[in-house]
């Protein structure tokens, strides 16, 4: 696990879990999102992040960069919080300066 994981407090947005149920619904990921919670959540101890909807919601609006709705409200949710969101995506990479990738 990269030196930075173990460094800092790691947040989890509930949009996560809602993304992981849509992604098994079509069948893109194996496992409900339930289960991939309950793995996850105490092996990384990782905190649910607690930003109200109304203040991701308003930060979003900004975020013309995107088009998929959970990419934006992710995004918007580190924003908003001003919390690093670690994500594999290159494109909230490029976009998102809190967005980091060990």
């Amino acid at each position: 696990m990269p030196r930075r994981l173990n460094d800092e407090p790691l947040g989890l947005s509930p949009f996560v879990g809602l993304e992981l149920a849509y992604l098994y619904e079509v069948g893109r990921v194996r496992s409900p999102a339930r289960e991939v919670l309950e793995e996850l959540v105490p092996a990384l101890e990782l905190v649910v992040a607690d930003v109200p909807a109304a203040v991701v919601c308003e930060a979003a609006l900004s975020l013309t960069w995107t088009r998929d709705p959970f990419d934006r409200l992710l995004a918007a949710q580190a924003l908003a919080g001003g919390t690093t969101l670690v994500t594999k995506d290159e494109v909230i990479r490029e976009h998102l300066p809190l967005a980091w990738w060990g």
